[in-house]
């Protein structure tokens, strides 16, 4: 359905965050204009009527609980029923929906709470955290690019989601777009510092630029001199660079295994970089727990 709706009015401050009275003077103001951002659930109510007090605080809960996904409205039929004649409210409570400035969806009476919720949702777009599920799946099964479009579209309605940032950063490392990567990793991270912390990490492991013709005379270094140490960690970093982070590890813990001293533990080092570049994925969390075993039998 869609009608006009428009009222004329007068703005004032809001009495509440996500649930507020409205009247004739402000109903531009705070259910026209913003619904231009997120549905209006507009309640007609009277206090007269006992079916209204009881969807009141249902209505209410649910504002909260969907922290300004969506608003709730309400009016008193009483106090403005020329509110209600214009929106053809013939008993109470009705709640009607107004989206884009215009009236889209409706219900009447004290539906249960389920029932109310299953109404929500139909109106929503899906959220950030059904968003970041369905992108990790399409990850899962290497669809990187859907993945990736699915966390900005996400991002474009939540900008300060750091876990989308993060998320859609281990995308773009996967896709082999650095430079994204490290505009998402610019800036603060309250909420996710230590996560934040790890992808910078692996960052600046996958800063230099991998040369096919130096990985081979590296390997060919090492397999001249076996004992060659510095080789083989440099070795190990261009693996890193490159992305095979097991044979990176390898190389690195080779060292270890070979003089646990060199370079005053230079080999043990580049395991526990490696480690902190590869934490909190659950993707490498097999291959640092393997390479973190082998580090400790190496030691001991």
């Amino acid at each position: 359905m869609s009608e006009d709706l428009s009222l004329g009015s007068t703005p004032h401050d809001p009495a509440g965050e996500f649930a507020y009275d409205v009247g004739l003077e402000d109903f531009e103001a705070r259910v026209l204009r913003p619904s231009f951002e997120v549905p209006i659930l507009v309640d007609f109510w009277a206090p007269w009527c006992a079916p209204c007090r009881a969807l009141k605080p249902v209505l209410e809960k649910l504002a909260a609980e969907y922290g300004g996904r969506f608003l709730l409205a309400r009016v008193n039929s009483d106090e403005f029923p020329q509110i209600a004649q214009h929106f053809g409210v013939r008993s109470i409570p009705t709640v009607k929906v107004i989206k884009e400035g215009r009236l889209a969806d409706e219900f009447n009476g004290a539906l249960p709470e389920g029932e109310v919720r299953a109404f929500i949702e139909r109106l929503l777009p899906p959220s950030a955290a059904s968003e970041r599920e369905q992108a990790a799946l399409l990850s899962a099964e290497g669809r990187f690019e859907e993945a990736l479009a699915l966390l900005l579209h996400a991002l474009q309605a939540n900008p300060g989601d750091e876990a989308l940032r993060l998320d859609s950063a281990e995308i773009l490392f996967e896709l082999g777009r650095l430079d994204e990567v490290a505009q998402l990793l610019d800036g603060e991270f309250e909420q996710e510092n230590d996560r934040a912390r790890t992808l910078r990490a692996r960052l600046d492991l996958a800063a230099a630029p991998v040369d096919p013709d130096q990985l081979g005379q590296l390997q060919a270094k090492i397999a001249a001199d076996p004992d060659d140490h510095a080789a083989r960690l440099e070795l190990s970093a261009a693996q890193a660079a490159g992305g095979d982070y097991r044979a990176a590890l390898e190389s690195a813990l080779e060292v270890v295994r070979r003089d646990r001293n060199f370079g005053e533990d230079a080999g043990r080092k580049a395991m526990l970089r490696l480690f902190e570049a590869l934490g909190g994925n659950a993707r490498y969390d097999d291959l640092v727990r393997e390479y973190r075993r082998q580090l400790s039998a190496a030691l001991n």
